[in-house]
């Protein structure tokens, strides 16, 4: 079955996030003219629609899955990033075997590092964003956590039914679940962004340092100059004859 029959088969089923909260219905697709579907229509639980786009969608046979833009956009940097680094990296070797002229490499370095910079710049900023999902997460758990204290009272006093009280522990277990998983996954997105931006810059430090230590090791090794020494005076020896004495 192709993505696009994927599509089509995915309309009247429910759109729910990566940690199982239900988004919505899948209600109408838009497709272009060369058939390739664009985004889908979602009906909310409060009857509005909203639209997704469609490579943000993944279609199971019996699921539909909103995948989340932080997540993909994190990933995408995580792989980018280290990727123009080697590639700078692989440039400057190749001028230092003489395989390309410095004209060439000063032009494409500053290419690279133009690209470097904006998608460390892209990386700060979603940093940024993932901050503020971290503290809705938190916020999130804390309020189910008093959710959860709140009904452990009520039941105790005999407010609420055993049923109700079952039911409702259980919702907010599976909720409480998965706020913490959400917010342990954006924690772990955040390490692994701030990694490779802090890395890369260390390498970069790290591999200036080595240049200037060998750079210092060969003005060490070269062998200090000495002025020529002078020859030794030279000796000399004085024989008395023999059969003479001296006055």
């Amino acid at each position: 079955m192709t993505q696009e029959s994927k599509f089509f088969m995915s309309i009247g089923k429910q759109l729910k996030d990566e940690y199982g909260r239900t988004i919505g219905e899948v209600t109408s697709l838009a497709v272009n003219p060369s058939g390739r579907v664009d985004s889908a229509y979602i009906r909310q639980g409060d009857g509005k629609i909203i639209k997704c786009a469609a490579e943000s969608l993944k279609i199971d046979d019996s699921e539909v899955t909103l995948l989340s833009k932080t997540k993909m956009k994190a990933t995408s940097l995580c792989d980018q990033i280290p990727l123009i680094w080697r590639k700078d990296q692989a440039l400057k070797d190749l001028v230092g075997k003489n395989k390309i002229s410095p004209e060439v490499h000063d032009d494409l370095h500053r290419s690279f590092e133009g690209v470097l910079n904006q998608l460390k710049s892209e990386a700060e900023i979603l940093t940024e964003k993932i901050d503020k999902e971290i503290a809705r997460c938190t916020q999130e758990i804390k309020d189910l956590n008093y959710a959860l204290v709140n009904l452990e009272i009520e039941h105790e006093i005999g407010k609420i039914d055993e049923q109700s009280y079952q039911t409702a522990f259980t919702v907010i277990q599976e909720c409480l679940k998965k706020a913490n998983t959400e917010k342990s996954d954006l924690e772990a997105m955040k390490s692994k962004l701030s990694n490779i931006i802090l890395g890369d810059t260390k390498l970069k430090i790290e591999l200036e340092a080595e240049e200037e230590s060998a750079e210092e090791s060969i003005i060490q090794e070269e062998p200090p100059t000495q002025s020529p020494s002078l020859p030794e005076p030279p000796v000399v020896v004085y024989v008395k004859e023999a059969g003479k004495s001296s006055a």
